[in-house]
């Protein structure tokens, strides 16, 4: 497929979007980076004087997902005298959408993408109101999430039915793509399965019934980090440490008394299975099953001949589990901090400095140390995921998590610090998090500081904040948003 046509440049970029959202892209890596790569080399569609507005802005978001920096002048041609968007544009549904999901690769200073976000978005939503056009229900699932801040798997089940519908779609690569999305549907399936029955075994849910009992969510969360084939190792052991991690969050959170919590803080930080005789009862249980998770894990690392990885998965759970328990001492201090204080101990209580640097343990020789002591360097990248996550979560949750005696959450702080309403300081974060989607999208530009496949990792984690919690905490509540998400991925087939 992808051999054919190499001097039809307009259809190659219409296959290699295709073939990228409808999931089966991990098959044709080399063959779409090859080509991506000449057309970066001749730069703009032969001559960008010619393209439109639908293929000026799909070269530029391919290229862009893929590492380059393409210029955003590219659009200048779309702009009247005025310097504003042309109005004639908007009678282009399809280059008005293709618009608005390359805005979405932005960074900071790109003020034509900035002001055509605004442009595309107002009138894409004109256009679901008026539900005319055959692309609106398109438009509403691309203005509800973006391209880019879509997980995979959820994208190609969503787009498979649009694809379906146009006159021009290759019917071969769609029959591949509903077969490839079955064949590891049951891959996926069975690897649940497994890790359903170690959860059962383990009985949290009858011995510790405070907990929040989640490994449906939880598996499907790291799936969102990696689905492919190869990576089944890093999705067992992903899984097992953030279930793991959930039923911590909630003995610190919302059931551990302040000295037992102390005592559990202590005994991660010994990392000793004689420190267990000093836990209360429930902890007991929670440290014993805890220390065998990275126990298998250490067996799998040495298996592979990279044991150096377990001290940097240990090293990130005790940065976390010290930031957790210092948060708890706020809680119980009924503490409300200043946000630079806050701040540095929110975005490790997030999870996700721990969760980033548990992806890489499944990601094979591409993960040396060299990108762990990145990972401990404090990247732009893992921090603009942080922020996502922290102000996301914070935004949607705050006011169960404080009827439940939560710690001050970032609204609290910047309401407290700043004078501010609830909605001023929700406003304020929703700025940040789109800064932060800009400051990712920057580090993904080449030279990259380490490997592209290891900050796909950070981005997917990501966009499954996006997904879980864009409207509501779709993890704590998850019969409300999650739902439909693990039904279309784990149990129902695509109809072929």
């Amino acid at each position: 497929m992808l051999k054919a046509d190499m001097n039809k440049p307009l259809q190659k970029l219409d296959l290699i979007d295709a073939i990228q959202r409808l999931g089966v892209s991990y098959h044709f890596e080399s063959e779409i980076n090859e080509i991506l790569e000449k057309m970066n080399e001749a730069h703009h569609l032969e001559d960008d004087k010619n393209g439109d507005l639908y293929y000026i802005s799909l070269q530029f978001r391919l290229l862009r997902q893929n590492g380059y920096k393409i210029s955003a002048d590219v659009f200048n041609k779309f702009k009247d005298s005025d310097g504003k968007f042309k109005a004639s544009l908007v009678n282009d549904v399809r280059g008005m959408l293709s618009l608005y999901e390359a805005t979405h690769l932005r960074v900071h200073g790109e003020n034509i993408l900035d002001e055509g976000l605004a442009f595309t978005t107002t009138h894409l939503e004109s256009e679901v109101t008026q539900n005319i056009s055959p692309l609106a229900a398109q438009v509403k699932d691309a203005l509800n999430r973006p391209i880019r801040k879509g997980l995979q798997r959820l994208e190609a089940r969503h787009y498979m039915p649009f694809y379906q519908e146009e006159p021009s779609h290759n019917e071969d690569l769609l029959t591949f793509a509903k077969l490839d999305f079955n064949k590891l549907q049951k891959l996926h399936q069975k690897e649940l399965s497994d890790i359903t029955r170690w959860w059962k075994d383990l009985d949290f849910a009858h011995k510790l019934p405070f907990a929040r009992d989640r490994i449906v969510e939880c598996y499907f969360w790291i799936l969102g980090v990696y689905f492919e084939p190869e990576y089944f190792l890093g999705r067992r052991m992903m899984t097992k440490v953030i279930a793991m991690t959930s039923v911590m969050d909630d003995i610190y959170d919302a059931y551990g008394q302040i000295e037992e919590l102390k005592l559990l803080t202590l005994a991660i930080e010994r990392w000793d299975i004689s420190a267990i005789d000093q836990l209360p009862e429930y902890m007991k249980l929670f440290y014993g099953a805890f220390l065998d998770v990275y126990r298998e894990i250490e067996i799998d690392m040495a298996d592979q001949g990279n044991l150096y990885r377990l001290h940097y998965a240990k090293e990130a759970m005790k940065i976390l589990v010290k930031n957790y328990f210092l948060e708890a001492e706020w809680c119980h201090q009924k503490y409300v901090p200043p946000m630079d204080e806050y701040m540095p101990v929110a975005l490790v209580t997030c999870a996700y400095p721990m969760l980033a640097t548990t992806s890489f343990l499944g990601m094979g020789d591409i993960a040396t140390e060299a990108a762990f002591k990145w990972l401990f360097s404090n990247p732009k990248m893992v921090t603009a995921s942080e922020i996502v996550c922290r102000f996301m979560d914070d935004i949607v949750s705050h006011k169960f998590e404080q009827s439940r005696g939560h710690v001050a959450s970032s609204i609290e702080c910047y309401m407290k610090q700043n004078g501010a309403t609830e909605e001023e300081a929700c406003s304020e974060f929703r700025k940040q998090v789109s800064n932060a989607w800009k400051d990712i999208n920057e580090e993904c530009l080449r030279p990259t500081a380490v490997p592209m496949p290891l900050l796909m990792r950070i981005l997917n984690l990501t966009r499954v904040i996006d997904v879980l919690y864009k409207d509501a905490d779709g993890y704590t509540h998850a019969g409300i948003v999650m739902k439909d998400f693990v039904a279309s991925l784990l149990i129902n087939p695509v109809p072929l």
